[in-house]
């Protein structure tokens, strides 16, 4: 369940206000810069987009997807309740303008680029979120608008599309920029990163395939032949590190949740099935199963627990230690792992379905084993070589190609089956890492089959699926309800719930 948060259109407006009282310009810090620079703005929109929080929301993405379960209380997300949402991380948007703006003439198509990006990044996610939302009218608070029009998703999408080629072209005529805390600037590696997400936009509106005005087919295609990543040292992700404010979110001297985190039999038992030694970096074993003389490295030492049963037979298993932890390395490691939010291993899987799809030409079978090499290589690199954490089942070359050859994992020849083999990929890909993609593909595929239990499921609306939706914040209703029901109007019937098919699922 995201967290209910202001509307954007009334945040601008009165801090708009706030920012020109005098009790800003008489009380200003002699000793704070009060220069604002591209540069500066750069970082922070760079952070807002790869930062997480590091408290108990840092695992609802996972809950829900049901990676895994919870054992201090009953968690809503991890049984389907969604609530409201807003759009309150939109403001930071109005950053983007300024970054542009106050850039130099050499420097102005980086930032642009940069900026473009940012834009269709965040609207892409709020609208896959909610359905219909502000684009066109959007953060225009301080010229007068704060009752911004709604924008129809298939709208939306296309300005993203449109947002992302021309980043692209930006960076494509661009030199380095400053304010840069991933790649320090490198705009070949951010015209990377902005080709492997339109990829990713594009196979999000698989469902729409056959739409004349989104040439989703011919688009795919197109983008396919530019510049994507080459490797694990492209993704867009913020590496951490031992250094205070730079820990990793589930880090347990700042999050105070780590205890309570259990791995969901969803995920171990797929595992397991596939022999797969991911298992044994993912998880820790169950203390009764060392206790009763099992080892580290034994299959069966690893316990996931039924993410769907009540609470009381959840918690009644986490007081007895009847189920696998997360690995240590999330929990004691200072940097932990980075945090993944466009990824080599992801694209090559989008590749391999596209093969798939017929949108382009080349091997969908080396597609998928460059995204499963990609996805172990990139634990093995952030994990260290000690049993502590690997427990005795050391992912190494000889083995991934075992892997990769084994007659559970090799891409069957038949379309239908293939697809279900990188879709599962995928969900192993995302386990604690690309927030809530695992929720939208089970949306967009129906795979893996997540369990749903009905006597313990809170989605409100039916208790026999997953939701689809978050249901718009309340405070839109108050600041602009007036374009607020003319976009449930036209979406869903007038009626703003969570199951309500957006435009994208049709």
């Amino acid at each position: 369940m995201k967290k209910i948060i202001i509307a954007f259109a009334f945040f601008i407006s009165v801090n708009g206000f706030q920012a020109c009282s005098k009790f800003d310009s008489i009380n200003t810090n002699p000793n704070v810069t009060g220069t604002v620079t591209p540069s500066m703005l750069a970082t922070n929109l760079i952070l807002n987009i790869t930062q997480a929080s590091a408290d108990k929301s840092f695992t609802s993405p996972y809950l829900v997807s049901k990676h895994i379960a919870w054992g201090e209380m009953a968690q809503a997300e991890q049984y389907n309740y969604f609530g409201r949402t807003g759009f309150g991380g939109m403001p930071v948007l109005t950053n983007v303008n300024k970054m542009i703006s106050l850039s130099a003439d050499v420097d102005k198509n980086g930032y642009t680029g940069l900026g473009l990006f940012i834009r269709a990044y965040k609207q892409f996610n709020l609208s896959i979120s909610l359905g219909d939302i502000p684009y066109s009218d959007a953060l225009q608070g301080e010229g007068g608008n704060i009752k911004p029009k709604y924008d129809t998703q298939k709208d939306v999408m296309l300005q993203i599309l449109k947002d992302l080629d021309n980043a692209d072209k930006s960076f494509a005529a661009a030199r380095n920029f400053g304010g840069d805390p991933i790649f320090n600037g490198n705009v070949q590696t951010w015209r990377k990163v902005v080709n492997s997400f339109r990829l990713k936009v594009l196979m999000s509106l698989s469902l729409k395939e056959s739409d004349p005005d989104l040439k989703i087919k011919e688009t795919f295609a197109a983008v396919s032949a530019l510049p994507l990543l080459a490797g694990n040292s492209d993704n867009l992700q913020l590496v951490f590190s031992n250094k205070a404010g730079q820990l990793y979110p589930y880090n347990n001297t700042i999050n105070k949740y780590t205890a309570y985190g259990m791995m969901s039999n969803v995920l171990t038992d797929s595992l397991k099935k596939m022999n797969d030694y991911r298992l044994f970096y993912f998880a820790n074993p169950a203390a009764t199963a060392i206790a009763g003389g099992k080892q580290p490295s034994d299959w069966d030492a690893y316990i996931g627990v039924d993410p769907t049963a009540d609470f009381s037979q959840i918690v009644t298993l986490y007081t007895a230690g009847k189920y696998s932890q997360l690995n240590a390395r999330y929990i004691q490691l200072p940097a932990g792992e980075p945090l993944m939010r466009i990824s080599y291993a992801e694209q090559n899987f989008i590749l391999a379905e596209a093969v798939l799809r017929g949108w382009i030409s080349g091997n969908a079978q080396n597609y998928y084993n460059a995204g499963i090499t990609a996805a172990m290589n990139f634990i093995v690199a952030y994990t260290p070589d000690d049993p502590l954490y690997n427990h005795g089942r050391k992912i190494d070359g000889p083995y991934i190609q075992s892997y990769l050859a084994s007659s559970a994992i090799a891409l069957s020849p038949d379309a239908t089956k293939a697809l279900k083999q990188i879709w599962q990929q995928k969900y192993i890909l995302y386990f604690m890492q690309h927030p809530w993609d695992a929720y939208y593909e089970y949306r967009r595929t129906g795979y893996p089959a997540l369990p749903i239990n009905p006597a313990t499921s809170q989605n409100i609306d039916d208790k026999n699926s997953m939701p689809l939706r978050w249901m718009y914040a309340t405070d839109e209703y108050t600041y602009n309800g007036d374009n607020l029901k003319e976009a449930l109007t036209r979406q869903y019937g007038g009626q703003d719930k969570t199951n309500g098919v957006m435009w994208i699922l049709k």
